[in-house]
C-alpha cells in the first residue's frame, strides 16, 4: 500500500510539472494516491464524528490534509497537493511503526501466554485419556511425557524429570524434580515420564494465575498514561479552535481579508498538523507496555503499569526474613564434635531423629543421607517432651536434644558462639558435641541489598517473627540498615505504617514477602512484591509485583526496569513537546513549511515509537 502510494505520488508530481493541467484536474490526479493511503484515516475520522468522539488524531490529519487539498482554489494561493499526500503518507508510516512496536511488545507478553497447556493425559479406570486441563479434578493422576507442558499443579508420585522453567522464572537452568517433589503448571518436562497427583484445579493453577496477572497488567493504566489520555481529550479541541482563530482573526484585522486569508489558512493547517498529539498518545502507553513485557521476560510480573511509576520512586524496601531473604528450610550450618569426629556425630544424630517429623530432624537426616543404608540398628526410641529424643543406636544410648536434656542426664555440655538452634548430642551419658542448625540465607540476598543501595534506596529493613539474635545475625551478614524481630503479623503492619509515615515526599515503600501472614502487609505497602515460586497464593494475590523465581535480587532489577521505562516515557514527552512548540512558533509567524509540520508530527512519532521499543530490552540492566 505504501509502496504503491509512493509510485503514484511520484507520477502525480511528474504530471503536475510536465502536463500543466488545470487545478481541478490536478486535484483528481492527486486524489488517487491520497485516497489510497488515507482512506483508513478518513474512515476513522468519520466514525469518530458519528460516535461523538470528534477530536482525535485521525480528525486532525483529515482536516489538515483536506484543507491542504482545497487551499489551491483560493485567490492567489499556491496548490499544496503533494504536501497533502505526503502528510497522509507519513502518518500511515508512523502508524506502521506503531503497529510493529506494539506487536513486539505483545509478543514479549505473549510468550507467557504460550505456557497455557492444551491437553492433560489423565488416568481414569486404569486407562489414559486425553482431556482439557480444566476437566481434571483434584486428586486425579496425570501422566507427563518429555516435551510436554505441565498442565496442572501437583506432586510427583512416580518418576523423575528435568523441568524447563524459563517461561515462568526467566531462568535457563533446568530444575530437577523426582518423586515427592511439587511440580507447577507452565513448566516443560524435558527428560523422564512422571505420574503426578493433581493438587489444584486448572482455574487455581499457577499457569492460570500468571495469565490472569498479565492480562490484568496490560489493561491497567499508569498515572502517566491516564494523564496523557486526559491531556489529549482537552488538548485536541483547544488546538482545533486555536487553528480556526489563526485562520480567521489575523485576516479580519489586516484590512485585506481576501488576500490574507490563504496565507493564514495555510499557517493554520500547518498548526493542525504539528499539533497532532500522536507521539504522546501512542508512545507513552507503548513504553509502559514494553516495560511490562521486558520485565516478564525476566520472570518479573508487574500487575499494571501504574506500579511502574511507584517502583521507579522506591526509597524504602522492607523484607520479610523467612522464605524471602532465607530459604525457609532448616539446614545443618556447623558441626562441633567433642568426643568423636564430625561424620560420627551427624551419623548418630540422624539415626536418632530418623522417625521424627520435626523440621530439625529433617535437616539432620538431609545432612547425613546415608543413615538409612549403613546397617545400624535403632531401637528404644523415646521422645522426651521439651527436651529431645533418646534412642539406642547399635549398643550405645544416644541422646539428641537441647541443654535441658543434657542437664537431665548429667552430660557436661557447653554453649556455642554460632547463632542458630543448637542440638546437643550425648553418647552413654558423655557429651559428644553439638550441631548448629539454621535457616539458610539465600545465595543472592546480600547482592539484593547491595544492588538496592547502589540504586539509591536509602533504607532496607527486615521484619521477622524470629528471635532477636537470629535477626541480628542475618541483618548484619546482609548489610541491612535496620531490623525488627519477634513480630506478629499485626506488628508487621504497624512497623510498615510507621515506615510509610517516615518516607520522604515523592518516595515510596516496597514490601517483599512470601507467606500467608505477609498478605496484609503486601496490600498495605505502596507496592507489594511477592515471591511467586514458593510463595503462598494469598501473598501472590495481594501483591502488585510477583517474582517467579524467588530470587530477592530481582527486586533491584524490577526497580531498574521501572526507572528505565519511566525515563524513556519522559524522553518521548519532552521530545514531542519540544519539537512541536518550536515548529508551532515558526508556523505562527510564517517561517515553517509543511515539511517541518510533517516532521514535527509523524517524524517525531516515529522516533518516539522506536525509542519506546527500547523498553522491551533488559539485556544490559
Amino acid at each position: 500500500m505504501i509502496g504503491l502510494t509512493v509510485v503514484l505520488l511520484i507520477t502525480a508530481v511528474w504530471i503536475e510539472h510536465h502536463l500543466h493541467l488545470p487545478t481541478w484536474q490536478l486535484l483528481l490526479v492527486y486524489l488517487v494516491p491520497y485516497l489510497l493511503i488515507g482512506h483508513d484515516t478518513l474512515r476513522e475520522a468519520a466514525e469518530g464524528i458519528a460516535h461523538g468522539e470528534v477530536f482525535n488524531e485521525h480528525f486532525l490529519m483529515s482536516v489538515a490534509t483536506i484543507g491542504a487539498l482545497c487551499i489551491g482554489f483560493l485567490p492567489g494561493a499556491e496548490t499544496e497537493f503533494p504536501e497533502a499526500v505526503f502528510v497522509m503518507l507519513f502518518f500511515q508510516v508512523g502508524e506502521l511503526f506503531e503497529g510493529y512496536a506494539e506487536g513486539k511488545s505483545r509478543d514479549s507478553v505473549a510468550h507467557l501466554m504460550d505456557i497455557r497447556p492444551d491437553i492433560a493425559h489423565v488416568v481414569r479406570d486404569g486407562r489414559e485419556a486425553e482431556v482439557s486441563p480444566d476437566k481434571v479434578e483434584v486428586g486425579e493422576t496425570i501422566i507427563i511425557r518429555p516435551g510436554e507442558k505441565v498442565p496442572l499443579d501437583g506432586v510427583i508420585l512416580d518418576g523423575a524429570t528435568s523441568l524447563n522453567t524459563v517461561a515462568l522464572t526467566g531462568e535457563s537452568m533446568p530444575r530437577e524434580a523426582s518423586e515427592g517433589d511439587e511440580i507447577i503448571s507452565g513448566c516443560v518436562s524435558l527428560t523422564g515420564v512422571v505420574s503426578v497427583r493433581v493438587t489444584k484445579t486448572f482455574g487455581e493453577s499457577t499457569v492460570s494465575k500468571i495469565i490472569r496477572l498479565m492480562e490484568d497488567a496490560t489493561e491497567s493504566k499508569s498515572r502517566s498514561e491516564t494523564f496523557i489520555a486526559r491531556f489529549a481529550r482537552i488538548y485536541t479541541p483547544v488546538v482545533v479552535f486555536a487553528a480556526l482563530a489563526l485562520a480567521i482573526l489575523p485576516p479580519l484585522f489586516s484590512g485585506h481579508f481576501a488576500a490574507a486569508f490563504p496565507v493564514w489558512l495555510y499557517r493554520a493547517l500547518m498548526f493542525l498538523v504539528v499539533s497532532c498529539p500522536c507521539a504522546l498518545v501512542i508512545s507513552v502507553p507503548l513504553t509502559f507496555f514494553g516495560g511490562i513485557g521486558g520485565a516478564s521476560r525476566q520472570g518479573i510480573l508487574v500487575k499494571g503499569s501504574g506500579f511502574m511509576d511507584v517502583l521507579a520512586k522506591v526509597g524504602t524496601v522492607v523484607f520479610d526474613k523467612t522464605g524471602t531473604l532465607t530459604h525457609g528450610q532448616f539446614a545443618v550450618e556447623a558441626v562441633h564434635p567433642d568426643a568423636c569426629d564430625e561424620r560420627q556425630l551427624l551419623h548418630l544424630a540422624a539415626h536418632v531423629e530418623h522417625f521424627s517429623t520435626h523440621p530439625i530432624a529433617a535437616a539432620l537426616r538431609d545432612a547425613f543421607p546415608d543413615e538409612a543404608t549403613d546397617g545400624c540398628s535403632v531401637s528404644d526410641v523415646e521422645e522426651v517432651a521439651g527436651q529431645g529424643i533418646r534412642a539406642r543406636v547399635g549398643d550405645s544410648l544416644v541422646c539428641v536434644g537441647n541443654s535441658r536434656m543434657m542437664d537431665a542426664i548429667g552430660a557436661q555440655w557447653h554453649d556455642c558462639t554460632h547463632v542458630g538452634t543448637i542440638i546437643h548430642v550425648a553418647i552413654d551419658g558423655v557429651y559428644a558435641g553439638h550441631i548448629v542448625i539454621n535457616d539458610r540465607v539465600k545465595e543472592d540476598s546480600a547482592e539484593a541489598v547491595e544492588s538496592l543501595s547502589q540504586l539509591g534506596v536509602s533504607r532496607t529493613v527486615m521484619l521477622t517473627g524470629d528471635r532477636g539474635e537470629v535477626a541480628a545475625e542475618v541483618a548484619g551478614r546482609l548489610g541491612l540498615t535496620e531490623y525488627h524481630a519477634q513480630l506478629l503479623p499485626a506488628d508487621k503492619i504497624r512497623q510498615v505504617e510507621r515506615l510509610l509515615s517516615e518516607c520522604p515526599a515523592g518516595r515510596y515503600l516496597a514490601f517483599v514477602g512470601d507467606g500467608i501472614n505477609d498478605a496484609p502487609v503486601l496490600a498495605r505497602a505502596d507496592v507489594g512484591i511477592a515471591m511467586g515460586g514458593l510463595g503462598s497464593d494469598a501473598a501472590i494475590e495481594a501483591a502488585d509485583v510477583v517474582l517467579m523465581d524467588d530470587h530477592p535480587s530481582k527486586v533491584a532489577l524490577a526497580v531498574r526496569i521501572a526507572r528505565r521505562t519511566i525515563g524513556i516515557a519522559r524522553q518521548n514527552v519532552w521530545l514531542a513537546i519540544g519539537v512541536k512548540l518550536a515548529v508551532l512558533l515558526l508556523a505562527t509567524f510564517g517561517l515553517a513549511t509543511m515539511w517541518m509540520a510533517v516532521f514535527a508530527d509523524v517524524g517525531v512519532t516515529v522516533i518516539a515509537v522506536l525509542n519506546a521499543m527500547r523498553a522491551l530490552s533488559t539485556a544490559r540492566l
